[in-house]
């Protein structure tokens, strides 16, 4: 690891300017990406600003029909959260189940997201249920917030606050873990929202897409039925050593009728 100046705020003013003031500087959220690369000396930022003193990036509120979630809140939070469980009942499955207990205890939304993993959790939640992304600077739209492998909307220094999770008429995810790490090698958000409905896909391609399929034929016939003959084009998907393009497109499939009989 290469020396780095650790800085520890206390409010998303004062991480701002740090981070503005840094000639390379990188935020810590939960640090499960970051910190490996630094280890591993793939990474040699100037300044490390550690976002956990932050009391106003953290906790879940409800406001205006939707859950507001600060970035900083751990996946573990979001599984136990009353309130999360009683209005987004398939964000909390979605949580409890990314990777082990010390991931949820460490890993944070807004760190997750930012990262942009393509195999994330959190990005079919973001697009499958209409979320907006709150930064210090702005709102974006879910569905432009990610914008390709390991890449979002994000400006360069701009800090993720928040996710807006408007509670959607009923949701459900299912994904295909990679048993060692628990990523998903397909994972599905299929939602009824007051924008319609939502088949999110994350874990398949180089990042989240919707299978807008799918939603055409869920939006004419809510149903098992609808998905009964439909098939996902392996076209452009990932194939590694975990699962070939081709069979990640039979996952596809197989989790959006998982994912639709969790949500009723």
């Amino acid at each position: 690891m290469y020396d780095f100046t650790y800085h520890r705020p206390s409010s998303i003013e004062e991480a701002a300017k740090l981070l503005a003031g840094a000639e390379d500087g990188k935020l810590l959220a939960g640090g499960h990406t970051l910190l490996p690369t630094l280890k591993q000396r793939l990474a040699q930022p100037s300044d490390v600003v550690d976002l956990a003193g932050i009391a106003e990036l953290k906790g879940i509120s409800e406001a205006g029909g939707a859950l507001l979630v600060g970035a900083m809140t751990t996946h573990g939070e979001v599984h136990r959260s009353e309130l999360v469980r009683a209005k987004i009942p398939a964000l909390a499955h979605m949580a409890s189940d990314i990777g082990d207990s010390q991931v949820r205890h460490r890993g944070t939304l807004g760190g997750s997201i930012a990262n942009a993993d393509p195999a994330a959790d959190y990005p079919a939640a973001v697009v499958g249920l209409c979320a907006t992304v709150r930064t210090d600077r702005r709102e974006i739209a879910g569905q432009d917030f990610f914008t390709g492998l390991f890449e979002t909307a994000l400006d360069e220094q701009e800090l993720v606050v928040s996710v807006s999770f408007p509670v959607p008429e009923k949701a459900g995810y299912a994904k295909f873990a990679n048993p060692a790490s628990r990523y998903p090698i397909v994972g599905v958000m299929v939602a009824r929202t007051g924008e319609g409905v939502r088949v999110a896909v994350t874990g398949a391609g180089p990042s989240v897409y919707r299978w807008s399929e799918a939603e055409q034929a869920l939006t004419a016939n809510w149903s098992a039925e609808a998905l009964k003959d439909l098939t996902a084009s392996p076209e452009g998907l990932n194939s590694d050593i975990h699962a070939s393009a081709e069979y990640r497109a039979h996952l596809v499939a197989v989790m959006a009728k998982r994912a639709l009989a969790s949500a009723g």
